[in-house]
């Protein structure tokens, strides 16, 4: 069945005083999202600066995975881990069209990147193909990346490329399977001039998605690409 937007909704959610999804209570800093709760969200910290897998201890050294195999894309952000309540958060999102999360998840990603990432010149949230399109009613990863945007003000695209192979779902699939799945599902529509584009994802798992993306970017000329997820799995 096919989500569409219920536009009163979210106009309320904007005219309405913040209110903490997760609790109820009051939210701060103009998000529904209290203090208690956001401080009790997981984070991803230690990890991989290259693919964003958590580690136990500090270090500058990529994970032994990005030695053995260096992924396409650059750097990964990735704020918090795929767990507790944030898993809820993008959970409800994507499956139960909680609109509402996705300016909590964007708030909380720019937050995240404005002071430990690079701006790059712009964002491209994952496409999703048009059949999964039509049968969910939006893009999770374009409605968190409409809030980055606003909030970064940074450039938004949503044209140069597409996902023109309906992939199956991932969630159950081990990273072999994964990378088989993606394999040349996306394509470029439109020549891309900038150097550096940050690719927006709600949650990262293997990484397999944003690295098929980062590799048509690389060989389009796009000289450095970021991952900026609101989690990591």
């Amino acid at each position: 069945m096919k989500i569409g937007y219920n536009w009163i909704d979210i106009i309320q959610d904007y005219l309405l005083p913040p209110t903490c999804i997760l609790c109820g209570n009051t939210g701060f800093a103009s998000r529904d999202l209290c203090y208690a709760c956001y401080i009790h969200l997981l984070r991803n910290n230690p990890c991989c600066y290259r693919c964003g897998e958590s580690f136990e201890i500090e270090t500058e050294m990529p994970c032994g995975r990005c030695q053995n195999q260096t992924p396409a894309y650059d750097r990964t952000y990735a704020p918090f881990t795929h767990q507790g309540a944030m898993r809820h958060l993008i959970t409800s999102l994507k499956f139960h069209a909680q609109y509402k999360n996705a300016r909590l998840l964007g708030q909380l990603l720019a937050e995240h990147v404005k002071t430990t990432a690079e701006m790059p010149d712009r964002i491209m949230p994952v496409p999703l193909h048009k059949a999964r399109y039509r049968q969910r009613g939006f893009n999770q990863s374009l409605e968190i990346a409409r809030t980055v945007a606003r909030e970064l003000q940074l450039p938004l695209d949503l044209e140069s490329c597409r996902r023109h192979r309906n992939t199956p779902h991932q969630t159950d699939l081990p990273a072999k399977q994964r990378r088989k799945n993606l394999k040349n599902a996306f394509s470029l529509v439109k020549p891309i001039q900038e150097g550096h584009i940050a690719i927006i994802d709600d949650v990262m798992t293997t990484g397999s998605t944003v690295n098929e993306l980062a590799t048509l970017l690389k060989k389009a000329g796009v000289g450095r690409v970021d991952v900026w997820a609101c989690a990591r799995a």
